[in-house]
């Protein structure tokens, strides 16, 4: 006898105006890392994205609202899930508290991972980036940064979303594995956003406006190695532990949560019987 995998619940399902949003969204991400790499030698680039951060977060946090309203109109989100959303985020931001990112240690990524895998794509989009903003404005750390952080936690999410059917053992070496490789990648990304504003001095690492897209990325990979490699792979290594020692427990959690809330079953209104009171 064969035993099928859980079907995945998608709390949050992606409807075509969903879809058109979030590849919005990707796309700015996209080009917010990425645009200074193609930026031309006359180009002046200002410190640390001062100038365009704060265009790419008043562009974003709408993209962010319009998923939630297009599946609030779509009927395929609701009240429940919206709840369930800003718990979520909630349990993220003070997952976040104790480290801050100090030596690569992220818990955030331990509940982040499991949340897409369950709820989905659209749901682990609109988490990751949520639970960052609510960090940011608990901790105080509201900078050019942090529509970075964002995207980055966003894409984390969503792509937990996307890993193929799996359970037990194998479910969890998975999103294990996944946890770290995602964990370098958020590191990786990060580097990007302020690598092209940083003056190293040295040639080898630092960026060089209108040299060949090649090369620049030679460069920054140079740079990711020699500063802050040594500090993803803790945030890898502590995100994979985690799945690994209660990523069962948390996703038997999240997927009792999903069964009693009934996402996706529509709501009836009952006539009470004659004589008799509703309950």
């Amino acid at each position: 006898m064969t035993i099928a995998a859980p079907r995945r619940v998608d709390a949050v399902r992606l409807g075509l105006t969903s879809w058109v949003l979030l590849i919005a969204a990707f796309a700015l991400g996209i080009v917010a890392f990425a645009w200074p790499l193609f930026a031309s030698a006359s180009s002046s680039l200002d410190s640390s994205h001062s100038s365009d951060a704060p265009w790419i977060f008043v562009i974003l946090i709408p993209l962010l609202i319009g998923v939630i309203l297009a599946e609030l109109a779509d009927g395929s989100l609701d009240a429940k899930s919206v709840a369930l959303l800003g718990v979520l985020a909630a349990s993220g931001a003070v997952l976040r508290l104790p480290s801050g990112g100090v030596a690569g240690f992220e818990p955030v990524f331990f509940l982040l991972v499991p949340a897409g895998r369950v709820f989905g794509r659209g749901f682990g989009f609109v988490l990751g980036a949520l639970t960052l903003f609510v960090s940011a404005l608990i901790t105080g750390g509201v900078g050019p940064w942090l529509p970075f952080q964002m995207f980055g936690a966003a894409w984390i999410g969503f792509f937990a979303g996307c890993l193929p059917p799996a359970r037990g053992r194998i479910e969890i070496a998975m999103l294990a594995a996944y946890g770290a490789l995602s964990a370098l990648a958020y590191g990786l990304v990060m580097n990007l956003w302020f690598w092209p504003f940083v003056s190293a001095g040295d040639t080898t690492v630092s960026y060089v406006a209108g040299d060949s897209l090649i090369e620049n990325l030679r460069r920054f990979w140079g740079f990711h190695i020699t500063t802050s490699f040594g500090f993803d792979i803790p945030r890898a290594v502590f995100t994979a532990l985690f799945l690994v020692v209660a990523g069962r427990p948390v996703l038997g959690a999240l997927r009792r949560v999903a069964r009693r809330a009934a996402f996706e079953a529509p709501v009836t209104f009952v006539d009470a019987p004659l004589g008799g009171t509703a309950d």
